[in-house]
């Protein structure tokens, strides 16, 4: 695998922890669009991108965000409504959509999106 192409969408609003979006391109052949740089407390890191989950109502059966306690269509109450849980048991809000499978793949990911944005500021 080799990334022919980092694009860096830099955002300069105030002192948040998103520093930049980003797109890969994987062998000229596949693009993965809205990886986000991060500030971490151990300093920057490549977050995959996700999305955010849903529940269902359980009288309308209509999607609503996760934690909500009331349903956006018919007002109900969500109680009941059984969260997303992801592979440790704990429930979650997003759920990456493309990731690297090994950490070698991770790690050289990582840095090529990171030397990018080092060269782009």
């Amino acid at each position: 695998m080799e990334l022919t192409e980092v694009k860096i969408r830099k955002r300069d609003v105030g002192d948040g922890k998103l520093k930049a979006y980003v797109s890969i391109t994987i062998d000229n052949a596949f693009v993965v669009r809205d990886l986000k740089i991060i500030e971490g407390k151990n300093g920057l890191f490549v977050a995959m991108p996700s999305q955010k989950l849903s529940i269902f109502c359980p009288k309308c059966k209509k999607k609503n965000p996760v934690g909500s306690r009331f349903c956006n269509q018919c007002g109900a109450s969500m109680e009941g409504a059984t969260m997303p849980v992801g592979p440790d048991g704990l429930p979650e809000e997003h759920r990456d959509i493309a990731h690297p499978i090994t950490a070698e793949s991770r790690d050289y990911i990582q840095k090529k999106v990171l030397d990018a944005y080092e060269k782009e500021k």
